[in-house]
């Protein structure tokens, strides 16, 4: 009965070398069992950024006693959190100190050190830095991961918007010769003319606030959403986002002559697709005085909340619908390419997982 599968019940307990460390395995069930030690000496082998673990000596919240027991001194187990933040559930032998964990758990446990490390990083609290450029410029500060890449598009985006912008932005006479060339009219598109511009006017800004805004925007979300897309189908999305922020535009008013510009919808669609991969990431928001971190849900909700009081208020000089088809455009990208997204990106996909718990 000692090897008896504490899990299952039903398997046999055979000795099986994981990450170089000589532990039980049930075959039935695929749960594991680590006698004392042996849980850190296993992780702090494998590749999880960590060569000296130590989460045996410094486990998250005791949840209660567990309906399993012991198989080696037949007394209950007790469930516990692995980490403070990170919610996976291990149980624990007060007796002979051994730990067990489910077949469901062994990527999460595996990986717990770099969770541990980003979730130090995410869960940071805003500094007296990132205070004053927002009270200053009341503009969000992200917490993120890093970009394992250097987003060269977003930067190449960023430098051709600027560019653009100094080329015409300074000059009344010049910004009216180029947005009577390059700037969208819903009513000249559906008649045939400029068809140019449903692509050209995401590459004009209105001014310099105008264009400030929306490149600020695309450097917070663009390095990390190109960072798990990839460069080419990243700029090919963001220009399809912003294909569709148009169309909605062009749907909701055709008859209007008035000019459209700026990336605002095609950032939008940035969003829809940031929202849906990137739950785990903060945007700090600023009440008066108070910097307060919110998640992506709670924050574009608020983005989506003024963009249709702005529609229902009949407001003028803004594409309210440009930003909500771009939104709803990069919405519908997030669901349907979230499953590949994450297989690529291992990571990505563990700090979606309900176990993780953000401090905002």
């Amino acid at each position: 009965m000692a090897n008896i599968c504490p899990g299952c019940h039903k398997g046999v307990l055979k000795t099986y070398n994981f990450h170089g460390e000589m532990v039980d395995c049930c075959r039935q069930c695929g749960g594991i069992w680590f006698e004392n030690g042996k849980l850190n000496a296993a992780l702090s082998k494998a590749d999880n950024g960590d060569e000296n673990v130590s989460f045996e000596e410094s486990l998250g919240q005791l949840l209660g006693r567990s309906s399993r027991s012991c198989h080696q001194c037949d007394r209950s187990l007790h469930r516990y959190h692995l980490m403070e933040s990170y919610h996976v559930e291990v149980d624990i032998c007060h007796s002979c100190s051994g730990v067990w964990i489910d077949e469901h758990e062994r990527t999460k446990v595996v990986q717990s050190p770099r969770i541990k490390q980003v979730l130090g990083e995410l869960n940071a609290k805003p500094g007296a830095i990132s205070w004053v450029f927002q009270f200053l410029l009341k503009m969000p500060v992200e917490f993120n991961l890093k970009p394992k890449s250097r987003p060269l598009i977003t930067y190449l985006l960023l430098a051709l918007n600027i560019v653009i912008f100094a080329a015409y932005g300074f000059n009344q006479a010049s910004t009216e010769q180029v947005f009577a060339q390059f700037a969208m009219r819903s009513n000249e598109v559906l008649a045939g003319h400029y068809p140019w511009t449903l692509l050209s006017h995401m590459f004009l800004h209105g001014d310099i606030m105008h264009l400030v805004g929306n490149m600020y925007f695309l450097y917070v979300v663009g390095d990390n959403l190109e960072d798990v897309l990839g460069r080419a189908k990243f700029l090919g999305l963001y220009l399809l986002c912003g294909l569709a922020a148009a169309a909605a535009q062009i749907i909701a008013d055709p008859a209007s002559s008035v000019y459209m510009v700026g990336a605002s919808g095609a950032i939008a669609g940035l969003f829809g697709m940031y929202l849906m991969w990137f739950r785990h990431a903060s945007l700090t928001f600023m009440i008066l005085i108070f910097q307060k971190k919110l998640s992506p849900m709670v924050f574009f909700a608020i983005w989506l909340g003024f963009n249709i009081f702005g529609l229902l208020m009949a407001g003028q000089g803004v594409a309210y619908w440009a930003h909500i088809g771009g939104f709803v455009m990069g919405l519908i990208l997030g669901i349907t390419l979230k499953e590949k997204v994450m297989h690529n990106n291992p990571m990505l996909a563990l700090l979606s997982e309900p176990e993780v718990k953000i401090v905002r």
